[in-house]
């Protein structure tokens, strides 16, 4: 799904290069890794898959358990308790492009 996004990213930040708008492409670059969150989490699907892989990607085990234990609330739990384990850097790894 970033493969064919990235396309699409690429494509709109070089049409939109000069807009004098940078706070705009910050939300809009924060919804889209907020989005990719919560697809991560919605593929893991059940509690377990959940605690599991955030505890092997280092989050802290009261905040993994938090989220497993609400594993059906995607964008909930991707919105906030996520942000420190699925950073900006973890994005980056996909190869999503910035755009602010």
């Amino acid at each position: 799904m970033v493969e064919r996004l990235r396309i699409f990213v690429r494509g709109w930040k070089a049409y939109f290069r000069l807009a004098q708008t940078p706070s705009v492409w910050r939300e809009l670059d924060e919804w889209m890794r907020h989005r990719l969150r919560a697809i991560q989490l919605k593929q893991w699907k059940q509690g377990r898959t959940i605690f599991r892989e955030l505890t092997a990607r280092g989050a802290k085990a009261d905040v993994a358990l938090q989220v497993a234990g609400n594993s059906r609330r995607w964008w909930r739990n991707s919105a906030k308790l996520l942000n420190a384990v699925l950073t900006i850097k973890w994005a980056d790894q996909l190869g999503m492009p910035r755009l602010a």
